[in-house]
């Protein structure tokens, strides 16, 4: 990874997320591939969300099991910087409105 790119925390104001109605409900979905590790995945989803080894371990399970898995819900910034962290390695993601 370059070490000269920062990912940065998009903005949307208030009245914008009021205007389109995601204040409290995007989701972030991780999906499965063929590249990374089980502990690849655990280690960047312990640093996107914050989790346990535990919580982390039961998502990547998920993931690979079903080919995806919601593994965040909440304010459209924050999943936006959630989304921007899992994706620094490689992983796959959609943010759901």
């Amino acid at each position: 990874m370059d070490e000269n790119l920062t990912i940065q925390n998009p903005q949307i104001n208030e009245e914008e997320i009021a205007e389109i109605g995601i204040a409290n409900g995007t989701r972030v979905i991780l999906f499965n591939d063929n590249i990374h590790t089980f502990d690849e995945v655990i280690s960047q989803l312990i640093k996107a969300i914050g989790c346990d080894s535990k919580k982390a371990e039961k998502f990547a399970n998920e993931i690979h099991t079903k080919g995806k898995a919601c593994v965040f819900v909440g304010e459209i910034n924050r999943s936006i910087l959630v989304s921007h962290i899992l994706e620094e390695i490689g992983l796959h993601t959609q943010i759901e409105i």
